[in-house]
């Protein structure tokens, strides 16, 4: 095998042998070949050598928010291989992993108290649904076994996260009749800042009242539905699932995969109800985009219901779970995240995209255009002609990735005034040709 490539070789190698997410085998797009990336750019090839920097508007799937090769990050990576990049965590434990979950706690709505750490975002789902199911089946209700949620939500890939991802327009319908079967509201009605409706959260409350003594848990994204569709929705909603699941108990949880850290303008988007779940899930931003790790929070009375059952352990155990390597890195990103003005940065980033994306609501074929923390959207009324979007946005020297209706951006945290604008352009252009 040679020691290196050429662009062109890779690229033919990769549509080979590379299977890309949310794509077909052999690949009929070609991807662009990223070379290296610092700041908040990445470097691209294309095959006859040529080279370009694009503005990532995407944080890598909102994860990297201080951008790439920050020096920070990249200590805490060299000093922690140095010592040992990974061990099991059964019978052991680590002091990346005790800092880390200390951490989480210390950040974390109260009474948030216990963390399991576990390997991507989608299996911290699972692992919440698993405690939430062990849970009732440890304290005596093994017949509370379904969950509760709106539709237009996405919470991961794997089996249970499939089985509340939104079953008609979401990306996982394939496996209908064979997931779970599971309960679901309508989708919330749109708009952060509007009242809430009244009808909308009698809605909730029925069904939480209606199904409670089947129900396990009730699983949302608060106040931003993410892949599902970019949807805000107002906090209030959250306070009535607080209320209803206590009411009728049932166990509430949160996914902050994707809001968590800071990308809606407050550290956790459960703190825009100002209310907490019993279980939270969190990833992405976690490591700062570095590694991948995700977290499961929950309360005492949680975990103590599981620990004192028929089984008092929770049955979970994946192999790189707490990897020192991704835990030192999450626990310096989480450092350098609370150790500068973050809330300030995002609403600096908010004020830019509010003016940059502004003149889309001028463009054919934008039906709205809407702003939150650090999350700027662009909905069409018509499906997006991707490969059309993504090369108006890269002429402009912006990296996006549209989907469905979209154009959006989650740029990181680190992204100046003028490379928000430059993100805002790259947005206008694709809506211009999408």
């Amino acid at each position: 095998m040679p020691e290196s490539y050429d662009p062109a070789d890779l690229l033919k190698l990769d549509r080979e042998h590379v299977w890309h997410p949310y794509g077909p085998m052999p690949g009929r797009s070609e991807p662009l070949l990223v070379e290296s990336a610092s700041g908040v750019r990445l470097r691209v090839v294309d095959p006859d050598g040529s080279r370009a920097e694009l503005v990532d508007g995407m944080s890598s799937w909102w994860s990297a928010i201080h951008g790439y090769n920050h020096p920070v990050l990249n200590e805490a990576a060299h000093g922690q291989l140095e010592r040992m990049s990974h061990v099991m965590f059964g019978g052991l434990t680590h002091e990346p992993a005790v800092r880390l979950a200390t951490r989480l706690v210390e950040i974390s709505p109260e009474p948030l108290r216990h963390v399991f750490l576990c390997d991507s975002g989608s299996v911290s789902v699972e692992v919440a649904v698993k405690m939430c199911l062990q849970y009732w089946r440890s304290t005596g209700s093994p017949a509370k076994r379904r969950l509760l949620t709106w539709r237009g939500g996405y919470h991961g890939d794997t089996w249970q996260p499939m089985s509340v991802c939104d079953p008609d327009g979401g990306m996982h319908h394939l496996w209908s009749g064979v997931l779970p079967e599971q309960v679901f509201a309508d989708a919330p009605p749109g708009g952060y800042e509007g009242a809430p409706d009244p009808s909308y959260e009698a809605h909730l409350r029925d069904l939480i009242a209606r199904h409670a003594d089947e129900l396990a848990a009730v699983i949302v994204e608060p106040v931003v539905q993410g892949a599902g569709g970019m949807r805000f929705h107002s906090p209030g909603y959250l306070r009535v699932l607080r209320q209803a699941c206590d009411e009728h108990g049932v166990l509430l949880v949160f996914d902050e995969i994707a809001t968590g850290f800071g990308r809606t303008g407050e550290l956790f988007a459960a703190e825009h109800a100002g209310v907490a779940p019993d279980v939270m899930c969190v990833g992405k931003a976690l490591t700062g985009g570095y590694l991948t790790m995700a977290a499961t929070l929950c309360t005492s009375r949680v975990a103590e219901g599981i620990s004192e059952g028929e089984v008092p352990v929770l049955a979970h155990g994946p192999t790189f779970m707490a990897n020192p390597l991704a835990a030192s890195v999450a626990a310096a990103s989480l450092d350098l995240l609370l150790g500068q003005d973050w809330a300030a940065e995002v609403r600096r980033i908010e004020a830019g995209l509010r003016a940059g994306l502004a003149p889309a609501t001028g463009i054919a074929g934008v039906r709205d255009v809407r702003v939150l923390g650090a999350i700027g959207v662009v909905q069409l009324d018509h499906e997006v002609d991707m490969a059309a979007a993504t090369r108006a946005a890269v002429q402009a020297g912006v990296w996006l990735r549209p989907f469905r209706d979209l154009i959006y951006t989650m740029p990181p945290y680190v992204t100046g005034d003028d490379d928000v604008a430059r993100v805002c352009a790259g947005v206008l252009a694709a809506a211009r040709v999408a």
